[in-house]
């Protein structure tokens, strides 16, 4: 697809209102990554938040995880698509007939906004799938989401680093993989036990790398992205 861009970076705007998020973001410059909306910037700031990022020169991601009745989905991801979002996703676990209704009104209304789909969320461990009436594993079902979500006609999925080179040996080279939870070389480790660095991400598969505070939380944003983009330099396509 037309939307599909070289630079896998996506930088996740997670602040709470829109004067933080456009403080940070004009301090980068567009073309060297897209940017995501979660929950909590949408609900306090609306689409306008979406327009005032596209205007400065951004693709963005909104991430709003859309999942209800095939209608009321197809009408989100429409509404999302006409704020001029970039990228869509909603849940796998909805079923395949509302993501191809939702792909079908996108494509009928003309957007070629990337629509992709979430499959198990990374929180989630076997326990608490079997809580849900769920019997296998996280990466069973991550699995058979995905591959629901291809044959539903959808762009890729998002999941996590450890699922990147399973899911991209199984489906096609053009399905994409959004990767979150990316941690730099140069970045603290913080609590965090299993860290992926972006190249490792890239080689296992991944098509998009979402990263957060190695990026938001530099004292240089710009430089930090710049480092990135060395770490990567040897691998992208």
């Amino acid at each position: 697809m037309s939307l599909f861009v070289e630079n896998p970076i996506i930088v996740a705007l997670d602040y709470p209102n829109a004067d933080q998020a456009l403080a940070f973001v004009d301090q980068l410059e567009p073309g060297r990554c897209q940017l995501k909306v979660g929950k909590e910037l949408f609900t306090r700031s609306g689409p306008a938040i979406i327009e005032a990022l596209t205007k400065r020169g951004f693709n963005v991601f909104l991430d709003l995880k859309f999942h209800d009745i095939p209608n009321t989905t197809a009408q989100a991801v429409l509404a999302a698509a006409d704020s001029g979002a970039w990228m869509v996703n909603v849940h796998a676990a909805g079923g395949r007939p509302m993501m191809e209704e939702s792909l079908k009104r996108l494509r009928g209304a003309g957007h070629e906004t990337l629509l992709i789909a979430v499959t198990v969320l990374t929180s989630m461990n076997e326990q608490q799938l079997r809580e849900t009436g769920i019997n296998a594993t996280p990466a069973e079902q991550v699995m058979h989401l995905a591959s629901l979500t291809e044959q539903a006609g959808l762009d890729g999925v998002v999941c996590s680093a450890q699922e990147a080179a399973m899911l991209r040996g199984a489906l096609p080279r053009s399905f994409q993989l959004i990767t979150p939870g990316i941690r730099p070389s140069f970045a603290a480790q913080g609590d965090q036990q299993r860290i992926v660095t972006p190249k490792q991400a890239l080689i296992d598969g991944s098509d998009y790398l979402v990263i957060g505070r190695p990026i938001t939380q530099a004292k240089d944003p710009m430089e930090a992205l710049t480092l990135i983009e060395a770490e990567i330099a040897s691998i992208k396509p």
